[in-house]
This record gives C-alpha cells, sequence and structure tokens, in this order.
C-alpha cells in the first residue's frame, strides 16, 4: 500500500509521490523564541518526528528542516522588558527549547535555520518580488500586494473579504489594500536592524520561513507542516510569497496538526490555561506528553484535561509494566520456540500498523494494535508458577517488538523498572505522600504476615489503598506501585 498523506490545499487524501524519486524535502514551522513554549508547540514537534521517521521506514531519504524565528515583535517586547539584547532571549530560549526536545528523545531535525542565518537571502528574496511587481516599497517598508497575486486565499479556500472577517488586519494609508502584509519593517529606535536598498530594517514575519525554504531546498518541497493556527495568515502568505517569486508550485503537500484543548476549551492566555512544555515535563514526564499527543489522529483535537491525563498515565504504565514483566521474564533464558498463537498475532500486527501508518498516519489505529498485543501478552506470561521456555520466547519476542516498533513515534524507550519508578515518584509527589514512608509501611505489613496477624495486616493494606498505593502479593514478596486506575 502507498501512503496516502491528507493534503489540506487538496482537502482530501492523496497519494505521497514525492517530486524526485526516493527523496522528500520537509520543512516544519519552529517556534518563535521569546519564552518557554506553550505545551501546544511540541504538538508538531512531536508528531512530525514521527512522519519523518516513518517515512525513512518506508525507504525515503528526508531532509527535515524545523526552523527557529528568532526576529519577531515578541522577541523585541520582551528583550525591551528584560531590557536585553534581542538576541540574548532568542539564544537563551533557543537553548531551552532544545533541552526539552532533547528530553523527549526526538531525533535532531538535519537542519534548524534561523532567521538572522538567511538575512541576505531575505533581502534578495525581497527584492525580487519588488522587482516581478509582486510588491511595493513605501517610507522604507516593503508589502506584498495580495491583489498581484491572483490565488491568494486558495489554502484556506477563501476570498479576501472572508480571509479579513474577524482579523485584525492593519489599516494603513500606505498600502495599495488592506489585507497587504510587510515583507520589510523601517528600522525603529531600540529595535535590531540590517542594511538593506529600502534603508535599514528587519523583516516580517511571512517572508523569513519562504526565504529560508528557498535558500535551503529551491522553489519546490514536498511537504509543508505546521498547526491549524498557522494556516492564515502564515501559510497563506508564504504560499504567495514563494509562488509570485517562482511561478511553481511552492509545497506539493500541506500538512497541519490540530489544536490541544482543556476540557474542550482551547488553550488561550486570556483564560489563563497555558500551560508549558517544560512545566508538563516537569509535573508528568515526558514520555506522558507524547503518549497523549499520539493517540489522537493529528488531525484531531487533543484533549489535555487533567481526567485525560489520568487516562493516559494509566494506559501508559500498563505498557511499562508489561515491559518490565517481559524484562524480568527473559532473563531467565530459554530455547524453546516462539508459540504460533503470538507470532501469529505480532504478524498481523505488523500489517495493521503499517497500513495504519501508511493511512495518513492513524496513531488511534496503531495505539489499538499495541494494546492488543499487550493484553496477549499478559494473557499468555503473567501466571504463577515457575516461568515455562515458551512464555520466556514469548517475553523476549514481546519486549523485542514494541521496543522497535515504538521507536518510530519515540515512545517505549526508557528502561521500564527506571521510568515505572521516575513515574510512581511524580505521583506520590502529588499525593504528598514519601516513598520511605510506603516502603515502611509495607515492611510492616510483611512482617505482620509473617507472624499471621492478619488484622494488622488488613489495617495496612487498608491504610495503604487509602493512601493511593496498589500492593501485588507473590513468592518472592510483595510489590507496590501507585494504583493509575485510581487516579
Amino acid at each position: 500500500m502507498s501512503i496516502q498523506i491528507y493534503n489540506t490545499m487538496k482537502r482530501t487524501k492523496e497519494e505521497f509521490v514525492p517530486i524526485e524519486e526516493g527523496k522528500v524535502r520537509m520543512y516544519v514551522c519552529g517556534p518563535t523564541v521569546y519564552d518557554y513554549l506553550h505545551i501546544g508547540n511540541f504538538v508538531g514537534a512531536i508528531f512530525f518526528n514521527l512522519v519523518r521517521n516513518w517515512l525513512e521506514k518506508r525507504g525515503y531519504e528526508v531532509t527535515y528542516v524545523y526552523n527557529y524565528t528568532d526576529v519577531d515583535d515578541k522577541i523585541i517586547k520582551r528583550s525591551l522588558e528584560d531590557n536585553v539584547p534581542s538576541s540574548e532571549i532568542s539564544e537563551k530560549y533557543i537553548a531551552e527549547f532544545e533541552k526539552d526536545f532533547k528530553s523527549l528523545g526526538l531525533r535532531p531535525h538535519t537542519k534548524n535555520p534561523r532567521v538572522t542565518e538567511h538575512m541576505q537571502d531575505i533581502i534578495e528574496f525581497i527584492a525580487d518580488l519588488v522587482k516581478n511587481e509582486k510588491a511595493y516599497a513605501v517610507g522604507g517598508d516593503v508589502y506584498f500586494s495580495v491583489e498581484a497575486f491572483k490565488d491568494y486565499g486558495k489554502l484556506t479556500n477563501k476570498n479576501l473579504d472572508e480571509l479579513l472577517t474577524g482579523t485584525r488586519a492593519e489599516v494603513s494609508d500606505v498600502k495599495k489594500h488592506v489585507a497587504d502584509f510587510a515583507l520589510w519593517k523601517a528600522a525603529k529606535d531600540g529595535e535590531p536592524s540590517w542594511d538593506s536598498p529600502w534603508g535599514k530594517g528587519r523583516p516580517g514575519w511571512h517572508i523569513e520561513c519562504s526565504a529560508m525554504n528557498h535558500a535551503i531546498f529551491g522553489d519546490q518541497i514536498d511537504i509543508h507542516g505546521g498547526g491549524m493556527d498557522l494556516m492564515f495568515p502564515h501559510h497563506e502568505n508564504e504560499i504567495a510569497q514563494s509562488e509570485a517569486k517562482s511561478g511553481k508550485c511552492f509545497a506539493k503537500y500541506w500538512m497541519h496538526n490540530n489544536m490541544l484543548e482543556f476540557g474542550n476549551v482551547k488553550m488561550s492566555k486570556s483564560l489563563g490555561n497555558v500551560k508549558t512544555g517544560r512545566g508538563f515535563i516537569e509535573e508528568f514526564s515526558g514520555e506522558v506528553l507524547k503518549f497523549m499527543i499520539l493517540s489522537s489522529h493529528y488531525r484531531s483535537t487533543i484533549d489535555f484535561s487533567q481526567k485525560q491525563i489520568d487516562r493516559s498515565i494509566n494506559n501508559l504504565s500498563r505498557f511499562y509494566s508489561a515491559l518490565s514483566h517481559a524484562s524480568e521474564l527473559k532473563s531467565a533464558g530459554g530455547l524453546a520456540p516462539v508459540p504460533a498463537l503470538f507470532e501469529k498475532r505480532i504478524h498481523e500486527a505488523d500489517e495493521k500498523i503499517a497500513e495504519a501508518l501508511d493511512n495518513d498516519f492513524s496513531m488511534p489505529e496503531v495505539m489499538a494494535e499495541f494494546y492488543e498485543v499487550m493484553k496477549l501478552y499478559n494473557n499468555l506470561c503473567h501466571k504463577p508458577g515457575k516461568p515455562k521456555p515458551e512464555q520466556i520466547a514469548v517475553a523476549e519476542t514481546f519486549y523485542a517488538w514494541l521496543r522497535s516498533k515504538g521507536e518510530v513515534m519515540a515512545l517505549f524507550q526508557q528502561e521500564p523498572g527506571e521510568f515505572l519508578r521516575t513515574l510512581d515518584d511524580i505521583l506520590l509527589a502529588k499525593k504528598d505522600v514519601k516513598r520511605a514512608d510506603v516502603d515502611q509501611l509495607v515492611a510492616d505489613r510483611t512482617k505482620a504476615r509473617e507472624a499471621k496477624d492478619w488484622a494488622k495486616s488488613d489495617e495496612i493494606r487498608d491504610k495503604l489503598v487509602s493512601m493511593g498505593i496498589s500492593l501485588q502479593d507473590s513468592a518472592a514478596g510483595t510489590h507496590w506501585e501507585v494504583d493509575k486506575a485510581a487516579l
């Protein structure tokens, strides 16, 4: 089966056929670096990491470019507030983002261009638009003329009047049309600026991505990705600039990930529900963040309510508990073949996962296969008594399989025992419970059981249960963990 991608431009799934056989040019809009990134910024970073990895699994050579916008009004505003150079602000938050990115276990991009590295490319790009009469200079500013590009609005499938409804298009006596947008802004006191044919100034936001794209890839790319919030005006303006310059189709496929919701409410500063990626990672772990984002289809809204967070922690811990069990079981060694039942189910899962990822990266279907294979593993291997050789063989296969499949999406790569302990520590801290106190209660219960003091044993068990602790007794002793099902 060929890879099918939903192309936002065409509003339908299309077979993926790159411009150059065997090679993929992919550009995804990266962050504007003026603060810690909010959690929504990580949806694209996590999802398009999967896209790149799967395309490579399918044999393509992928060049993946993810930019940093380090010249922008927000950066300048922050620099003036903090009384430091704007370059210091951008450098700081690029480093902070890369720290979060690394902690998520995502693969480095092929290139991370910065606007400041491509200033000459931007100036030359604008000069070509002025020469082509698609842009005009007025008093040190340069504007793109939307009326000079007949296809303006084709990504969002709206005309100019529809696009402007509800927007804050800046009215100006010098603009030919209210929707004309700035390519170059004349220098202002206290702002960074560069020399140009129109005087000292700095670029507008939209031209930056077009120029960096062109400098790295040329006139055309295969995939342009980003959040749905960027469709207008950013991506619409990118198309206009790029195609007005080259006369060619800029991006063959447009992929847009949907937004986050917090209990059916979109994240916004006005509502005070903006959460940073750093804050979420520190509170719940990066693995939970990835699991939540990848459990939904990328074109669906993602619910980040506390209820959904708790459900995700519960489900993720089930996978890691199975991995931990398999890790211990497979270490027992054995030479038995994998039972035909499990081998057949793994083969079926491989086929269904490939079909799902080929079908516009349908992660809910992938997750369903993970759950079914885990369920079968638990049924076959979670049994009392000495493990049988065929159970050991199943454990070896399951452990290697889930880790291998998860690698494509940067999931299930943590050492299982360590991750479960870390997750429990996070949940204990939220409950204001100390691990040492739980350990002591479990030890006291063990002594009571050894003394056949069942009343005291039951009393301690009830206390632990009330603290949200789950106990599992076995011949090897008592294992405890935070009861995720009770979250």
